[in-house]
């Protein structure tokens, strides 16, 4: 269940099999059926998770009842709501499964714990921190200067797959597009 995860972590810093052993006894395993919630709004986000199998997403519900998709994790990826976990706060979010999910949890205490009995554990945490940021800031610039079509194909680069495994209304609301606008991308994209 962990070899995913340890495979992740030695991307960024190499553990000893003690200390993999150890991070092991933080984390706690959690089974999602498909549509089944992690998070809903108006919850403390109690956990961070990492997707060993399944894909999960993070999104909003405007006033109108609309969602709008902040994040999808496949296998490999973390999610959470990261304000309400590291302040207690209530969540503005939701998160849910997709697929079946099978997931790797970890509580804000247990983090905190795992790095001062696992020192390299820290560097691992800022490196995932650091690109999240820079993931969010390509989102965000990505919103505001690219087309449609760019979006896409820099979804594309970023995760060739999702197409097949996500729903295609899913895809527009990450995108910030509609459906339709979605379609006709992907049928002029299939002419060139």
């Amino acid at each position: 269940m962990f070899e995913l995860l340890f495979q992740n972590i030695n991307k960024k810093v190499i553990l000893s099999e003690d200390e993999k052993r150890l991070i092991q006894t933080f984390f706690t395993t959690k089974n999602l059926r498909k549509k089944q919630y992690l998070l809903q709004e108006g919850e403390v986000c109690k956990y961070t998770a990492f997707v060993n199998k399944g894909i999960l997403r993070s999104y909003t519900i405007d006033e109108k009842g609309s969602e709008h998709i902040i994040q999808f994790a496949l296998e490999d990826w973390w999610i959470a709501d990261i304000y309400s976990f590291l302040t207690g706060e209530l969540s503005t979010c939701n998160i849910d499964a997709l697929e079946d999910a099978e997931l790797l949890l970890i509580t804000k205490a247990a983090q905190d714990e795992m790095v001062l009995q696992v020192p390299k554990m820290e560097r691992y945490l800022r490196l995932l921190m650091q690109n999240s940021l820079i993931a969010l800031q390509r989102r965000i610039i990505s919103s505001l200067n690219y087309t449609a079509e760019d979006k896409y194909l820099q979804l594309l680069a970023v995760s060739p797959t999702i197409v097949q495994r996500v729903p295609q209304h899913y895809i527009a609301s990450y995108l910030g597009i509609t459906p339709e606008t979605l379609s006709r991308i992907r049928r002029q994209m299939a002419f060139r």
